[in-house]
């Protein structure tokens, strides 16, 4: 069962008991500014294909990662180097290294775990988002990334939670190696557009 709602993280969380859920993926706002294009002034870390909303201008409260912890076994949080304060000490951090072969971008991204195992890599150019056809939101994962992290550290049966969905792609995922997600998107547009891609796969998956 894959539960998307357009609705406040904090909301979502509250509904339910602590632990309910073994895993929560998340990839919060990193406080940069990398959330689409300003019109006035042309590309913006290379998301000028994307309206610029304003919501990446601060990291998410205390009281986000406190209820984050209470609802979650475990938790994966993408850009948990902008936010170290808010998280305990791990040896379990994962680099996604983007391979691009050039400096337009960063080379990698940095994903904190609260798992008590050695640091892991995964090697993947953000290319690949062509392939899975095109991007729908300015910081958008692939779900080639998101299924090497539910395949590594999810097991069979886990419950999954995502309180920033985004473009969906951890829906994507999680539909392709059937496990139960919880998520949430705040802004209309990229729920609603979620929701389209994921019925599209959805539909595409059961044709073929």
């Amino acid at each position: 069962m894959i539960d998307i709602r357009n609705c406040d993280n904090m909301d979502l969380m509250k509904q339910f008991p602590d632990n309910y859920f073994h895993l929560a993926i998340v990839d919060p706002p990193y406080g940069i500014g990398y959330d689409g294009a300003k019109k006035t002034s042309g590309s913006h870390g290379g998301r000028k294909a994307h309206d610029f909303k304003g919501w990446d201008t601060k990291t998410p409260t205390k009281e986000y990662f406190n209820e984050l912890k209470r609802v979650s076994k475990n938790q994966i949080i993408w850009g948990a180097n902008y936010m170290v304060e808010h998280l305990t000490p791990s040896m379990g951090w994962i680099v996604w290294r983007k391979n691009r072969g050039n400096f337009s971008s960063s080379d990698a991204e940095l994903a904190y775990t609260s798992f008590n195992r050695a640091l892991r890599e995964y090697t993947k150019n953000p290319l690949v988002l062509a392939r899975e056809g095109g991007t729908i939101h300015p910081t958008q994962k692939p779900i080639c990334l998101y299924e090497w992290l539910l395949m590594n550290y999810a097991k069979k049966g886990d419950k999954i939670l995502d309180t920033h969905l985004g473009s969906g792609s951890i829906a994507l995922a999680c539909h392709n190696l059937k496990f139960e997600l919880t998520a949430c998107e705040l802004d209309k547009d990229y729920y609603e557009a979620s929701l389209k891609r994921l019925a599209q796969h959805q539909a595409q998956t059961v044709l073929f």
